[in-house]
């Protein structure tokens, strides 16, 4: 019998607060409050959908044998535009819909910031396939939003793809590249490598399948921390935009500029220093939770989050999901009668 295994819940469970604790102090451009909650944004609110996305395409498989991934995690996308009141957003269904216990978390329900290319797309009809896509933004929610995607690896090979079809349904190829290349980077840490290796066999990795961000789009970034690490200077250089190539460029550096564990809270406090920060601050967190795990977050923000229950449960239950697989299968019965409710195969 397979068990979730320590490391496993560690790894997770950093990726994702640690994407959370980025997000709310990008939100805050580097000078947190002395007290008082740590608000997420929307990207925060997103990756959270992304998560529960990811364990509805996998109930879905197995109890269905027939599904698209991104296009599970893209109704999920529009379950988040409904609860924040968006016009314009098709209802799946006329009854209890938003559903899942995502739908009845009430801060989700509130505007933290505006996601304009992924609301446009949400509104639009949607279009599945990456290749024939019409989106062409290139904004970083396409990057953050998708970075729980690399935790996939432990099931599934090249979470890169994966990324890119997800990215792909509101945003552009460039930022599709971005989101596969932070995904592998999660991926690569998943299964051990620090930051340094997962940066650089990422960008081998990728190689074949990003459209835009080919060669070593990174390296810039890698040779920028070995020959000058922490430098605002540097990092606003790296990041002169809120593109996600940008966010995932500023991430690297900022992640390879402070590589101890005990320097976390410093590094995102300087990811989130320069003028587009915000979503350097989000994936450097991801980066850095992952390879250093849960324990290294600093405690004293991380009580502070807005969404810490909500990230630490997500964390949980993806593990939980596909190595225990509680709603079962058509091969055995479910271990947990209300897991579908948690999260219907849909």
């Amino acid at each position: 019998m397979t068990m979730v295994t320590a490391q496993q819940l560690a790894t997770a469970r950093g990726c994702v607060l640690g994407l959370m604790l980025g997000d709310a102090i990008g939100a805050t451009g580097g000078n947190v409050p002395a007290s008082g909650t740590l608000r997420a944004t929307s990207a925060g609110q997103l990756a959270c959908f992304t998560v529960t996305g990811i364990i509805r395409a996998n109930i879905r498989a197995t109890h269905k044998g027939i599904c698209h991934p991104p296009s599970v995690v893209r109704h999920a996308y529009t379950r988040w535009a409904a609860l924040q009141g968006i016009p314009g957003i098709k209802r799946w269904q006329e009854e209890d819909w938003p559903d899942g216990w995502l739908a009845q978390v009430p801060v989700l329900a509130v505007r933290r910031g505006s996601a304009p290319a992924t609301v446009s797309a949400l509104q639009s009809q949607p279009v599945w396939g990456h290749e024939d896509s019409t989106w062409t933004s290139t904004g970083a929610h396409g990057l953050t939003r998708t970075l729980p995607a690399g935790l996939i690896q432990w099931w599934g090979p090249e979470p890169g793809r994966f990324a890119v079809e997800v990215a792909a349904t509101t945003h552009g190829q460039e930022a599709a590249d971005a989101a596969a290349l932070g995904a592998t980077v999660i991926g690569n840490i998943v299964k051990g490598q620090d930051v340094e290796q997962a940066v650089e066999r990422a960008q081998r990795e990728c190689g074949s399948f990003v459209r835009v961000m080919t060669a070593l789009p990174l390296s810039t970034a890698v040779h920028g921390a070995r020959e000058h690490p922490r430098l605002a200077t540097v990092l606003a250089q790296l990041t002169p935009d809120a593109r996600a190539a940008s966010a995932l460029t500023g991430a690297v550096y900022v992640a390879l500029s402070f590589p101890d564990r005990a320097q976390l809270r410093d590094a995102l406090l300087f990811a989130a220093s320069v003028p587009h920060g915000k979503h350097v601050a989000a994936t450097a967190g991801a980066f850095l939770g992952a390879v250093h795990g849960v324990d290294a977050l600093p405690v004293g923000l991380v009580s502070r989050l807005e969404l810490a229950w909500v990230a630490d449960i997500l964390a949980r239950d993806l593990i939980t999901e596909f190595v225990d697989r509680p709603s079962g299968s058509g091969y055995g019965d479910a271990t947990d009668p209300n897991w579908w409710n948690r999260y219907p195969g849909w």
